[in-house]
């Protein structure tokens, strides 16, 4: 699915440099290392904060509690991402409600959260939460039209998609605030754990900071209770030293999806639509959106046989995501049952993720299709 290596190789020498600096500066937690991060991460997306973390799901919290969600607050959110989505918001002691999603991008549907909105849970809603899975930005006209009009706050899971756009404004500026997770499988990302919360709000950012220090503006004065939500020195370094290459490796990944959409077109494998019957169903680019292709995610009838075909090839594959979040076992409390949001359970039935990365060979991908069209004829 992901050979990490392939990057590192050429950036080993500029990497080892960097984290010798911190080595030899001893700043391992925030300092110099992550503010470099942070002001450099702002300026490449366009917005006015960037406040670095421990984590994607402490950048979620951090995002909502500083955005005032809190106890008696509901917050709109989908069944088809990772935990971390819905966690978050029960984090922040507000409850998680779920709205169904678009088949044909994945992504939070608009329409259906103004059904949520429009019924006996709307007045609770203080905050939509959608998610730019896969590297494709939700529909912010729509939801950018929601929010003004509901009076909403409006909090981007940018987790898997650094450098997305939508209508040329780049996700993580698109909201009140956003989230990014850097774990070491993201298009940007660290070596290790860590996260960033952006917005053009000084009020946020600042609340994001001082929440994810224990609630502290100066040291030992706490003027709330927050988390130890730091980012380590040695991840800012890192994270510096890869943002200059994150742009050639989000275009990079673009030409892999390409290259992907022929090989199959070719292979005649293709099928119209968004559910299919004996083929594959493709990922889009929809318009006004710049897809970043975190994940490259078809959709087949036969999804878990052709995943054991595949694995006994030695051709990597992952299920993005097997179980709907209504579904979890440690989420039967919000009272939703199987058959509650079918777009999301049909996908959960039928994608697979193939392997994506920017430094993935030509040859590698026409085995990649090879093996697929074996299967399906």
């Amino acid at each position: 699915m992901l050979d990490l290596k392939r990057q590192y190789a050429p950036l080993h020498d500029e990497l080892l440099e960097a984290l010798a600096h911190v080595l030899e500066t001893q700043q391992f937690i925030l300092g110099e290392p992550v503010a470099a991060f942070e002001e450099a991460a702002a300026e490449r997306l366009g917005v006015k904060h960037a406040v670095g973390c421990s984590s994607g799901t402490d950048a979620l919290w951090l995002a909502l509690a500083a955005a005032g969600i809190g106890p008696g607050d509901a917050v709109v959110t989908t069944p088809f991402s990772f935990f971390a989505s819905v966690s978050a918001i029960l984090r922040a002691d507000a409850t998680p409600v779920l709205a169904d999603i678009d088949p044909a991008t994945f992504n939070l549907d608009p329409a259906a959260v103004e059904a949520v909105l429009s019924g006996p849970e709307g007045e609770k809603v203080k905050a939509i939460l959608p998610v730019h899975l896969f590297g494709q930005c939700a529909d912010w006209d729509a939801f950018g039209r929601i929010g003004k009009g509901r009076g909403v706050r409006l909090i981007e899971d940018a987790a898997q998609a650094w450098g997305a756009e939508w209508n040329g404004a780049t996700g993580g500026g698109l909201g009140d605030a956003a989230a990014f997770s850097f774990y070491p499988t993201k298009n940007l990302s660290a070596a290790g754990d860590a996260g960033m919360v952006t917005t053009n709000s000084g009020d946020l950012a600042e609340r994001v900071r001082m929440l994810r220090q224990h609630g502290m503006r100066r040291r030992y004065h706490h003027d709330e209770v927050g988390w130890n939500a730091r980012m380590d020195g040695l991840q800012g370094a890192i994270l510096s030293v890869k943002l200059k290459y994150i742009d050639k490796w989000n275009h990079a990944r673009r030409a892999v999806a390409r290259r992907y959409h022929a090989l199959f077109h070719a292979a005649g494998l293709v099928e119209s639509g968004t559910r299919p019957l004996h083929g594959l169903v493709l990922p889009h680019e929809v318009a006004g959106s710049r897809h970043v292709w975190h994940q490259y995610v078809i959709r087949t009838a036969k999804r878990d046989a052709l995943r054991e075909f595949l694995t006994e090839r030695r051709i990597g594959s992952e299920i993005y995501y097997p179980v709907p979040l209504h579904m979890q076992e440690a989420l039967k409390e919000l009272g939703y049952t199987e058959g509650s949001f079918p777009e999301a359970e049909g996908a959960a039935r039928e994608v697979l993720a193939l392997p994506i990365f920017p430094e993935l060979r030509e040859g590698e991908q026409q085995a990649v299709v090879r093996a697929v069209a074996e299967f399906l004829s």
